[in-house]
């Protein structure tokens, strides 16, 4: 005998079995933000709101925008990799990294001869 699964063949994904009526939906105000690629932004936010935020990101260039279309914000500006070198040439002078070079090298000289 061959067991068939209640579920079999009912369409879930499709149709909702639960109540038609889902409630009512809450009132909601578009606000629109535009980018320097002139990109138009229309996020939807509680009508009970009184902020909205100033900056928006654009889903289509991830630049900015902002409420203004005329002056849309300005690309963040991005600072370029650094290596650990870049780093340590900010922090010390070329003649401090000689003179320690020097040490370490004489330390290292110092423990050969033992």
């Amino acid at each position: 005998m061959v067991r068939a699964s209640a579920v079999r063949g009912s369409g879930l994904s499709s149709v909702s079995l639960g109540e038609v009526d889902h409630g009512e939906r809450a009132a909601r105000v578009y606000v629109t933000y535009w980018c320097q690629n002139e990109h138009e932004v229309r996020p939807s936010f509680s009508a009970d709101s009184d902020e909205f935020p100033e900056f928006w990101e654009c889903p289509h260039c991830g630049l900015p925008a902002g409420q203004d279309p005329q002056n849309p914000p300005d690309a963040p500006k991005s600072e370029p990799f650094k290596t650990h070198l870049a780093y340590v040439k900010e922090r010390r002078s070329e003649s401090e990294g000689e003179a320690l070079l020097e040490e370490a090298l004489e330390r290292l000289r110092g423990r050969r001869s033992l």
